[in-house]
């Protein structure tokens, strides 16, 4: 007899392991040397890139959520291809750490754009395995997820032109990934009533029932 694994354990360890990355993020933020507004302006990349990094470790946790709520039964491939996605998500706070000790050389931020690259590939990796046994409407495009990792390598190179061109590359795929899923934001506001069929009609029922 087949024992079928529940998707809330994968996502109740996924979310603890998420929570400690963004810790470790905290942890490194170190008071400058320097007082008043030169110490301001020697902490300000520092902040600036940590904020970054909390985005994109949040925007990450956001998704995998939907990405559980497609989930129907978790297989033993979909479980290591979850722990691959947390390794590489977890090397966030080691680039932090990086340029906040090195400085913002071209170097530095190269390494961040490439370990961005790494959690990008690995959760499209973990998104595959779901859609591949999942009937639900996927929360994300097989195209954004495209770009997203095509910036992100673009990332790579454009720090050696410009560092801060590099770190807008990839704050572009941080904007990109801040909009909720269509079907989550026509929930929201009902703004897409008219394309979702019988749907909200349905819907609307279930409320005035529970009403």
């Amino acid at each position: 007899m087949s024992r079928q694994l529940s998707p809330a354990r994968l996502e109740a360890f996924s979310d603890g392991v998420i929570a400690v990355i963004i810790t470790i993020l905290v942890l490194e933020l170190k008071a400058p040397a320097q007082d008043g507004l030169a110490g301001m302006r020697e902490v300000l990349p520092t902040v600036f890139l940590y904020l970054l990094t909390f985005v994109q470790v949040g925007i990450y946790w956001v998704n995998h959520h939907y990405l559980v709520d497609e989930t129907e039964t978790v297989s033993h491939g979909m479980l290591w291809a979850n722990l691959v996605f947390l390794f590489c998500l977890s090397l966030f706070p080691f680039a932090t750490e990086w340029i906040g000790a090195k400085g913002l050389s071209s170097f530095s931020t190269a390494m961040y754009a490439g370990v961005s690259i790494l959690p990008a590939a690995a959760y499209m990796g973990l998104w595959m395995r779901v859609r591949a046994q999942s009937a639900a409407p996927a929360h994300a495009s097989w195209g954004k997820q495209i770009v997203s990792v095509s910036l992100y390598l673009a990332a790579v190179p454009a720090a050696y032109i410009r560092p801060s061109l590099s770190l807008l590359l990839i704050a572009l795929v941080a904007a990109l990934w801040l909009f909720p899923p269509r079907g989550e934001a026509c929930a929201e506001d009902g703004s897409c009533d008219e394309d979702m069929g019988a749907a909200p009609a349905e819907g609307a029922t279930s409320r005035e029932e529970k009403g």
